[in-house]
């Protein structure tokens, strides 16, 4: 999907565009503030951060054997939430260059200019020590270390080392998306447990399958700013068939947190369910690959979306289980 041009009624850089009653290319103070706001909220990719509090609230709801503690709570989703955006704000710093490039991130905003460079650094590094700081006072030492671990590793492993140099870089990289499971366990219980490391490996096998789907979409935009994602490398077939066994792989880790963490009969239903449908669409779109299906007729963009529908249904189903399991005792 193509980028266009702000629409007439807004300017390049995100404020509205002069009224009869301002001087031409003088926004109002209040219209360049908000322009300014906005620029920096876009900068901590909040829809990115949606899908990390899907999976940190859940994990709560297990961790409390029911409804956790609120200030807990609370505390944990705004100091996660300042951590995944100091680290999204560090990623736009780091990846000026190439967002430029592509279409899907061009119009973001160190790109495009409504925030500088070093605004987006001192940004980051801020919300990183206020969150750190925050879940240390406030919640306790081993959520505040594995935030502190997913800012670091999202940076220096993912952003810095993996993401331009190898087709395996979601695969590993995909290690800091998982970390909210953790820290949400964690800010409960003050340690760690079999049952959130399974519901890490399901997000850890769930995130590949995901990104490689809009990477399809946009490939070309990767392949020109020599970002090596797995469907510029490799066939079609090849990257249907790694969405195909990271699915299953999705699938099978889902259903192991029945045993594990003795949950009622309730959730293995439901992520047997939603399991089938996720596995259903990834072998149609192989066997589509197989058939000669390829390019824009091969519609990834379904299974992308799909996807994001599988994953907040499952946690969903994490979340409600243990307040069915607390009615039925």
């Amino acid at each position: 999907m193509a980028l266009s041009e702000p629409p007439a009624h807004e300017s390049a850089d995100g404020t509205a565009a002069d009224s009869p009653g301002e001087p031409a290319g003088r926004p109002s103070p209040g219209a360049s503030l908000l322009a300014h706001v906005r620029a920096y909220v876009a900068l901590s990719k909040p829809r990115v951060i949606e899908l990390l509090l899907i999976t940190t609230i859940p994990v709560m709801f297990v961790a409390a054997s029911g409804v956790p503690p609120l200030g807990t709570a609370l505390a944990t989703l705004v100091f996660g939430t300042m951590s995944a955006a100091s680290a999204n704000a560090i990623n736009c710093f780091i990846d000026r260059d190439i967002d430029q490039e592509m279409r899907r991130t061009r119009r973001r905003p160190v790109a495009m200019a409504r925030v500088t460079p070093l605004g987006a650094l001192v940004y980051g590094l801020a919300l990183a020590v206020g969150s750190t700081a925050g879940f240390a006072l406030l919640v306790n030492l081993l959520s505040a270390a594995l935030s502190a671990f997913a800012i670091l590793f999202y940076i220096f492993v993912y952003t810095m080392l993996l993401k331009r140099r190898t087709a395996q870089n979601v695969v590993w990289g995909g290690i800091a998306g998982c970390m909210p499971v953790l820290i949400g366990w964690s800010a409960i219980t003050d340690r760690l447990d079999w049952a959130p490391f399974v519901l890490f490996l399901v997000v850890f096998f769930w995130t590949p399958p995901h990104t490689w789907a809009l990477a399809m979409r946009y490939r070309e935009d990767y392949a020109a700013a020599k970002v090596p994602m797995l469907p510029v490398v490799a066939t079609e077939q090849r990257v249907m068939l790694e969405c195909v066994l990271y699915s299953w792989a999705t699938v099978v880790t889902s259903l192991l947190l029945w045993p594990v963490a003795d949950t009622t009969p309730f959730y293995a239903l439901v992520a047997l369910a939603l399991g089938a449908v996720l596995l259903v669409q990834a072998h149609r779109l192989l066997a589509r690959v197989r058939a000669g299906v390829t390019g824009p007729k091969l519609s990834t963009m379904g299974f992308f979306h799909l996807s994001n529908a599988y994953l907040a249904l499952l946690f969903c189903a994490v979340t409600v289980d243990p307040l069915l399991a607390g009615l039925l005792d």
